[in-house]
């Protein structure tokens, strides 16, 4: 292998430490066979997930991000208030407006950083995370705290049995610095949008074009909406396609990855795309079973899964790649340096 690592004019970033946090409620498919006409066999045969955690009532998106975030300043032994911005990747906040970010800065005591809310679906964390590389890369931060989290739960219709056996709550947080000598970290990167997709996956209600009424409540315009046939066709197909660019245009193969991480949104679009880009499965990090489609908070729970496994190694590639609303898709390649 020749890896093709592009100049940075500034300095390179990497992760230099991840926390995770997923709500102690668990909804099984046994529970949910209670709520609509399902069961564990049907769910477990399309999509792979068994359980999925609930955030509990009185709490919102922010409190575990503040959690998540926590557990990664901990782990790196740092304090809050060393962060100098905080970037968060959702699109279940607490609130339309202040930010997730303004949220947790406050809850976790960052005083003194800035920062901002990315909005991708699915590949929130990606994009969010690219935007903190940026940052780094730059030589305007040395610490950014990129969190990718969701409360889908809070925004599922529990009588629709085609969505609401899909989605969890969940994310977790990592702290971007600068890469030491020697040290590669973020290596590249392909991002797109399809906002043509934009219908087949979307909360209709809560915003400007259609604010909340008795209408929109009755309708159940604040649901998650979604077009299963077409939002499975696009992840298939564009989760390979933004993965294996990003891996040729840096001269890598599949088979030479450490560990792939992919957006837990359904076992057999896992699969798929780790037979396109000719990778074993020992090697693919998958959580869904436990977790669901945690949304922005999927890539950052697995990334937690294989370094509790042991399957992310100083030195490995790694690729993460997602798809998701909007539509949005994005890859990034990157040597772990922890």
């Amino acid at each position: 292998m020749t890896l093709k690592v592009r100049p940075i004019v500034g300095c390179r970033a990497k992760i230099t430490a991840l926390g995770t946090y997923v709500p102690p409620k668990v909804l099984t498919n046994k529970d949910l066979e209670k709520l609509v006409d399902t069961s564990d066999e049907w769910i477990m045969e399309r999509t792979g997930i068994r359980e999925r955690h609930m955030l509990a009532k009185g709490l919102g998106l922010s409190d575990m991000c503040a959690e998540a975030a926590r557990k990664c300043l901990a782990m790196r032994g740092i304090e809050a208030s060393e962060v100098e911005v905080i970037i968060v990747g959702t699109v279940t906040p607490d609130m339309m407006y202040p930010s997730t970010a303004c949220l947790v800065q406050n809850k976790i005591g960052a005083k003194g950083a800035w920062g901002f809310d990315v909005s991708a679906g699915c590949s929130g964390f990606v994009f969010a995370l690219q935007a903190g590389v940026k940052l780094i890369e730059s030589g305007a931060q040395k610490k950014v705290l990129v969190i990718g989290a969701d409360a889908n739960t809070r925004m599922t219709d529990y009588t629709d049995r085609t969505t609401c056996v899909l989605f969890g709550d969940g994310g977790g947080a990592v702290l971007l610095e600068p890469a030491e000598e020697g040290e590669i970290g973020f290596i590249d990167y392909v991002h797109e949008i399809d906002g043509s997709g934009g219908v087949s996956l979307c909360m209709p209600g809560g915003g400007s074009l259609n604010p909340s009424t008795h209408e929109t409540v009755d309708k159940k315009m604040h649901y998650i909406h979604q077009d299963g046939p077409a939002v499975y066709k696009f992840a298939v197909r564009k989760m390979a396609e933004v993965s294996t660019a990003v891996l040729e245009r840096n001269g890598v193969i599949g088979a030479e990855l450490g560990c792939f991480i992919p957006h837990q949104a359904n076992l057999r679009i896992i699969k798929s795309t780790a037979d396109r880009l000719g990778m074993s499965l020992d090697r693919v990090i998958i959580n869904i079973e436990r977790y669901g489609n945690c949304s922005g908070g999927s890539i950052p729970l697995a990334m937690g899964t294989a370094f509790e496994e042991g399957k992310l190694k100083k030195g490995d590639l790694v690729l993460l790649a997602a798809a998701g609303a909007g539509f949005t898709a994005g890859a990034a390649l990157l040597r772990w340096e922890i």
